[in-house]
């Protein structure tokens, strides 16, 4: 469940934005999707002329890009990251909806360790208030009782099915993904809890209260806005 939208001009602005931001001597954490691939490339262009960074993937698709443009890769295990730059599906505020590419479990870790989240996006994911699907990583086997609990929550859950093979989509972490509409979401803080709480369910994409800036990347030029903690 991959969203569209946005051009590839406006996804790169807010990507090499993003890359301006990573000074010398930083890990930071690399996050998965087209819009953050800006980013990667951006950061090995800057570590081609000297700059010395390392990063932390998120995916096997970000860490195989890093490694394509030159970015040294280190783990969660070795080095604590200072600044994650990650996309979104959706974003209301500071309030996202992740998990496109099914790897929200650990980009929500990586975003989490770091101490600083900077999510990247086109104008095309912005929203007044989080709606659409919320993908949430099950244990295979707590496929049909979580499905149940989150019908009883309000959510419509669909088994993500993969494309160009047969059967659902696996996680890097051999895990299964339930594609969750809840419409529109009032409280997203308050159903993260509820999600968070479920047996069976190893993440889910509502990342409330992680991002402290968002850049968009627009046809002229960038927007940016600060939390305020």
């Amino acid at each position: 469940m991959k969203t569209t939208g946005g051009s590839e001009d406006e996804k790169r602005r807010a990507g090499e934005r993003a890359a301006e931001l990573v000074a010398d001597g930083t890990v930071v954490g690399l996050g998965t999707g087209s819009t953050t691939a800006h980013a990667i490339r951006a950061l090995g262009e800057r570590v081609g002329d000297g700059l010395d960074i390392r990063g932390i993937a998120t995916s096997y698709q970000s860490a195989d890009l890093a490694r394509e443009v030159g970015v040294p890769l280190t783990t969660l295990d070795d080095a604590a990251p200072d600044l994650a730059i990650d996309g979104a599906d959706r974003v209301a505020g500071f309030d996202l909806i992740k998990g496109g590419g099914a790897a929200h479990a650990r980009e929500k870790l990586v975003a989490s360790a770091a101490d600083r989240f900077v999510v990247v996006v086109d104008p095309s994911k912005e929203c007044d208030s989080l709606d659409g699907s919320v993908p949430v990583e099950v244990l295979p086997s707590a496929r049909t009782p979580v499905s149940r609990t989150i019908e009883a929550l309000g959510g419509d859950p669909t088994l993500r099915a993969a494309e160009r093979k047969d059967g659902p989509v696996v996680t890097d972490n051999g895990n299964l993904v339930l594609d969750c509409g809840f419409d529109r979401i009032e409280e997203p803080g308050g159903l993260a809890d509820e999600l968070s709480g479920v047996p069976g369910i190893v993440e889910h994409g509502l990342f409330v209260g992680l991002a402290d800036a968002v850049i968009v990347g627009t046809e002229a030029g960038v927007e940016k806005r600060e939390r305020s903690r």
